[in-house]
């Protein structure tokens, strides 16, 4: 059986090259060795941009299209549409009456985010929680990994705690609590209160140091200790780390090969600044885009010698060009052999082959959006199956199968 992957992207609208070699490529080629499932997150746009609803629809079907056209196969991968999914409302819920306030406040693009946004009413439950709806989504699949960036490997930590409280709170086997009292009771009233105190914070705040003050205790009671088992120890740390019987799987952070593109101005690239590359764009918008992009500022003149590491042009030779032009490349940047515009043309020729096949699958699909919806449909009927078993163990572990 092969392991599962899921991961999704809000619907922006048409993507640009910097979310294809971000991500696509990734999943492109993941969903050649494993059970893949893809996801638009239209809940998950609304956490930030919840007055503009009238591009959401629109956005939807335009991002799957470039998903398809970037080489998502529909037989391979199960693509579909988070809201159409009611079941991740419910699941994100019952994880709610159950996650400390703490672990939402304390994930690093919370914070960031809100920094960023200034122009955006965040102080919402919705985007407070949006983590922990990213944690439903991955959970209801029973996902094996999601492929992340170092940047979003918090939010998979999260799901992993997450899981482990919910199997802790109802995973937990008969006699669970009658073991850990019998083992605690071995050690002596002081260490059974420091215990419960790292226990205690480890669960609410998920502190390393915790976790390793408590885990530590219990390796000096296993030393000390005559007659104690390895399963005293195993039992005393899964109670320290908050573990059951996985009802919930936790999740391995997937770190793919991550391309990071400059946009135009050299700045991370972004549709709402403005100086982005579509993965759709016409090679005549490729060219007039890439011969206006920003270069190495010491280049004032065609007979100034420049540096590639100080020009984001050289962030797309990087992704683009063989060695043998990167070469070229160097030694003419760096002796002023070549101009700015010489530079770039190898750039532009790479992209518009690039885009061409991409252009052409989303022409046949932009003619036939009946395909694109039945797609979309078929997509969120296979999704819908495994969430609605994972559902069923969910209430029945939490006594609502009534």
């Amino acid at each position: 059986m092969r392991s599962r992957v899921l991961s999704g992207m809000r619907p922006t609208g048409a993507l640009h090259l910097g979310h294809y070699h971000g991500a696509l490529k990734n999943w492109v080629r993941l969903q050649e060795q494993h059970d893949c499932f893809y996801f638009v997150a239209d809940w998950h746009a609304l956490t930030t941009h919840y007055e503009e609803r009238e591009v959401i629809e629109k956005n939807v079907y335009e991002m799957v299209i470039d998903w398809i056209a970037a080489g998502l196969d529909p037989d391979k991968s199960t693509i579909f549409i988070q809201s159409r999914l009611p079941e991740h409302a419910e699941l994100f819920t019952l994880l709610a009456m159950g996650t400390p306030l703490g672990w939402l406040e304390r994930v690093p693009t919370y914070k960031d985010q809100i920094d960023k946004l200034k122009d955006r009413d965040l102080a919402t439950y919705g985007f407070l929680g949006y983590p922990l709806l990213q944690a439903a989504d991955i959970l209801i699949y029973k996902a094996n990994y999601v492929p992340v960036g170092e940047d979003q490997s918090s939010h998979v930590e999260l799901t992993r705690e997450v899981a482990r409280r919910f199997n802790h709170l109802y995973g937990r086997l008969g006699g669970f609590e009658a073991q850990v009292a019998a083992a605690l009771a071995r050690l002596s009233k002081d260490d059974q209160r420091y215990y419960e105190k790292q226990r205690k914070a480890f669960g609410e705040t998920g502190s390393a140091e915790a976790w390793g003050k408590g885990e530590a205790l219990v390796k000096r009671a296993a030393a000390a200790i005559e007659g104690w088992s390895e399963g005293d120890t195993e039992l005393l740390l899964g109670h320290l780390r908050g573990s059951g019987r996985a009802i919930l799987v936790e999740p391995q952070a997937l770190h793919t090969e991550v391309l990071r593109l400059p946009g135009l101005d050299g700045t991370k690239m972004s549709k709402s600044y403005g100086n982005a590359v579509l993965m759709r764009d016409a090679p005549a918008e490729v060219e007039k885009k890439i011969r206006g992009m920003t270069t190495d500022p010491a280049r004032v003149r065609r007979t100034d010698p420049g540096d590639p590491e100080k020009c984001p042009v050289w962030q797309f030779h990087k992704v683009y060009s063989d060695e043998a032009t990167r070469d070229w490349v160097v030694r003419g940047c760096t002796t002023a052999g070549i101009g700015c515009l010489d530079c770039k043309q190898p750039v532009i020729d790479a992209i518009v082959r690039e885009q061409q096949p991409w252009r052409e699958r989303a022409a046949a699909l932009t003619a036939d959006p009946k395909k694109v919806h039945w797609i979309v449909e078929m997509g969120t009927e296979r999704a819908r199956t495994v969430a609605r078993q994972t559902m069923k163990d969910v209430r029945e572990a939490m006594g609502l199968n009534y």
